[in-house]
């Protein structure tokens, strides 16, 4: 059932962004997207010149934050980049310092040890969250840097309903904050920084920062 949802959701996925992007000027939205990570990052106070090499970008979309790092060390990881070479807005070799991975996060074979993890509206769209957050701890070196970004419920019905039905179709996890944050812990993780970016009544959307134990 889990892998069933999981690939229903990529499926659709695949619709949002065809349909999102009809009629967009590609060179408009990147600019946009370009704007909004520069802002994000002033949001949790991450200076893009004091990140840490090596990064990854894991779900990284067509437009990952990896716009903005074109002086680092990056690989981004998603299982649909295949698809997105098809999309007005991504061409692979207008980013000469990423590389690519087409794959899920728990199938990515790499023996690279990553001082700043990125994975950004990305986690509840994996297939094997546990299994997702222990492969995070492997990737990380010790004092390495996770900032994951997640919309959390603050409603017990409404997470209940969106986790039974697939009303919320992209996102086969459904979470609270605090359940993320156990979920770092766990794997030996300490939450340094929470910051609370947008307030909603069903979710609201959080940046955690945590460095590995």
């Amino acid at each position: 059932m889990k892998k069933t949802r999981w690939h229903i959701a990529q499926f659709f996925e695949k619709q949002w962004w065809k349909n999102y992007l009809n009629g967009k000027s590609p060179e408009e939205y990147l600019a946009w997207k370009r704007k909004y990570w520069v802002g994000f990052l002033n949001k949790i106070a991450l200076q893009a010149d004091l990140i840490q090499d090596p990064i990854i970008d894991i779900g990284c979309g067509p437009a990952g934050i990896y716009m903005v790092l074109e002086n680092h060390e990056i690989t981004a990881v998603d299982p649909l980049l295949l698809h997105y070479t098809a999309l007005p807005i991504f061409k692979t070799e207008q980013y000469p310092y990423v590389n690519f991975e087409g794959t899920t996060f728990e199938e990515l074979e790499t023996e690279e040890k990553y001082q700043t993890v990125f994975c950004l509206n990305a986690i509840n769209h994996f297939i094997d969250i546990e299994y997702s957050f222990q492969k995070l701890h492997e990737i990380c070196v010790p004092g390495g840097q996770v900032i994951m970004s997640i919309d959390a419920h603050n409603h017990s019905f409404f997470r209940k309903i969106l986790a039974f039905l697939p009303m919320d179709i992209l996102h086969p996890h459904q979470y609270y904050r605090e359940e993320y944050e156990a979920f770092l812990t766990k794997q030996g993780f300490t939450i340094t920084k929470k910051v609370l970016i947008k307030k909603d009544w069903v979710f609201d959307y959080w940046v955690l920062l945590a460095s590995k134990n």
